[in-house]
């Protein structure tokens, strides 16, 4: 990942003369714009936005942006274009999803919160005391990224409205939140950004990775369970777990904590390596937040779905360092400890990239122009990585294969990695996404 990152600094150094990168923001522009923005001059406006997201210094203000065509009237201009247009910001987003898994294979998805810290209480969704904002007032939203060993790119996002922005007319008006928005917990609002993406885009099925701390991990587990999507989730010490293995200390015991589970048994830690890195690591078999009934050693727990608890130490006299826990039970503990570095990357991708060219930068009121900037956004990161990869970076490694099996298939082990390749055509599956999640509700 590091000599993808300098890939970065390279293309971002660059990118106001040289010809190559500017190659690579016409023809991402050309792929994605072409699927939203009808009018040549549309078209116009969102490159020049592009390339100030990828050039200008400091934050990405529309004045600043500006600055790079003209004064007053391109500031103008540009704000129009963001928060007051009619282009469908969703189509944009899809095919830069099409894009990048066509030129970087995902190995997953990763399901990223991206806290927005605010001076003011007018930007669409500020609420006071956003978690990840030191207690300030912010805005909250849920990213969806494309992750490889290589690169990982944004390519959906829901902002997170508090219900007393749902409720106060005056506020949906200014901020002009489509009618149909419905209220929902920050869970629901991290729920709904995966379900939507798969449901309605033809992207490719790939493990889910998402830090579960601090958020409703029964309701995730369930959620994303009911809808076969394969979760690796990071964990916190104080989850409600309860022992599923009958040949283990705490086996209907009850709910304890994560920590206290994987402590009771870890002299039963093993030192396991994938790639250049190894740790020692145990492995239960747990439910998530129930009870379990003592029952003969073997019979199986009706009605209970069985998930997997990884307690993960690099020092070995001090408490787990990591814990994590996943539906993939029959995956290799090495793949999964590889798959689980790359939230890593996301996180690493978001600093050195994303907050560079405007993720967090947005400054106008609107729920749509917020939409706009930030799908402008995740297009000028990717541009500004795969201007990296283009430039010599490093093969894209082969996907995770997916192995979760759907209701009533008898679970297999996983497949040797598969060679990385083309996706095969796949058809779009009929929208399902369950009350009180919206169709249109990030849109």
């Amino acid at each position: 990942m590091s000599g993808a990152l300098n890939q970065v600094r390279d293309v971002f150094a660059g990118f106001p003369d040289a010809d190559e990168p500017s190659d690579v923001v016409s023809e991402l522009a050309t792929t994605v714009f072409s699927a939203s923005l009808r009018r040549r001059d549309q078209r116009m406006k969102g490159e020049q936005y592009l390339r100030g997201l990828l050039t200008v210094g400091g934050r990405k203000t529309m004045r600043n942006i500006a600055s790079l065509t003209g004064g007053s009237a391109a500031e103008q201009s540009l704000q129009h274009f963001i928060s007051s247009s009619t282009w469908d910001w969703a189509p944009v987003r899809e095919a830069l999803a099409g894009h990048v898994q066509r030129t970087v294979p995902p190995q997953a998805w990763v399901l990223q919160q991206m806290s927005i810290p605010k001076a003011g209480d007018q930007s669409v969704g500020v609420a006071p005391g956003t978690p990840g904002g030191g207690g300030a007032a912010g805005q909250r939203a849920f990213g969806l990224w494309f992750a490889s060993e290589e690169m990982s790119v944004p390519v959906n996002w829901r902002l997170h409205l508090p219900e007393f922005w749902l409720q106060d007319a005056v506020r949906r008006r200014r901020a002009d939140i489509p009618a149909e928005t419905v209220a929902e917990s920050p869970d629901e609002c991290a729920v709904a950004v995966v379900l939507e993406t798969m449901n309605r885009w033809p992207v490719p099925p790939r493990p889910l990775l998402l830090n579960a701390c601090g958020h409703d991990l029964p309701l995730l587990m369930r959620e994303f369970g009911a809808a076969g999507m394969p979760v690796l989730a990071r964990i916190g010490p104080s989850s409600r777990l309860a022992v599923a293995d009958p040949a283990l200390p705490g086996y209907g015991a009850g709910v304890v904590s994560a920590q206290q589970i994987v402590e009771t048994v870890k002299g039963l830690r093993h030192q396991v390596r994938w790639g250049s890195s190894s740790a020692l690591v145990v492995a239960v078999r747990v439910v998530c937040g129930q009870r379990v009934p003592y029952a003969r050693a073997g019979a199986p727990n009706r009605g209970q779905r069985s998930l997997l608890l990884l307690g993960v130490w690099n020092d070995p006299l001090r408490p787990a360092g990591e814990l994590f826990l996943t539906d993939m039970t029959q995956a290799p503990l090495p793949a999964l400890l590889r798959m689980s570095r790359l939230a890593r990357g996301v996180a690493r991708d978001f600093t050195e990239v994303g907050e560079r060219v405007g993720l967090r930068d947005f400054e106008g009121r609107s729920f749509r122009g917020w939409h706009r900037h930030i799908t402008l956004a995740s297009v000028a990161h990717a541009a500004a990585l795969l201007g990296g990869t283009s430039r010599g970076g490093p093969a894209p490694r082969q996907p995770f294969p997916v192995a979760v099996p759907g209701p009533g298939a008898q679970r297999q082990p996983w497949e040797h990695l598969r060679a990385a390749g083309p996706e095969p055509e796949r058809s779009v599956r009929p929208v399902r996404l369950p009350s009180p999640y919206v169709a249109g509700a990030s849109a």
